[in-house]
């Protein structure tokens, strides 16, 4: 719980036998127990967001992005980058972008 509200910057809403909430601006997450840990490896997840470039500087500052993850642009036409959380979960965050704009300063073009 400590990493998605001191961390991540969400604040926690409820929980029931394991299943947490938070919330942030609006956006819930919603996480639950797995005791598989070769399933659990394997999930993940995507946070549509509308100012991407000041969530990314403000977990880039506190050293959140995924090493192999920086904000880049994709293919695919989404402008996204990666945060793993204390027990393996891989969150991608995203916004849509016209692909044929140029990309703003720091962010990759793939």
């Amino acid at each position: 719980m400590a990493f998605y509200t001191q961390k991540l910057g969400f604040t926690f809403h409820e929980s029931n036998n394991g299943y947490l909430i938070f919330v942030r601006d609006g956006i819930y997450v919603h996480l639950f127990p797995c005791s598989d840990p070769e399933t659990c490896r394997n999930m993940g997840c995507y946070i549509y967001v509308t100012d991407i470039e000041k969530l990314y500087h403000e977990y880039q500052q506190l050293g959140l992005i995924h090493p192999n993850g920086p904000l880049r642009m994709m293919p695919w036409g989404l402008r996204q980058f990666a945060v793993v959380d204390n027990n393996g979960n891989i969150f991608y965050f995203a916004d849509y972008m016209d692909t044929r704009e140029p990309m703003p300063p720091g962010v990759e073009d793939r």
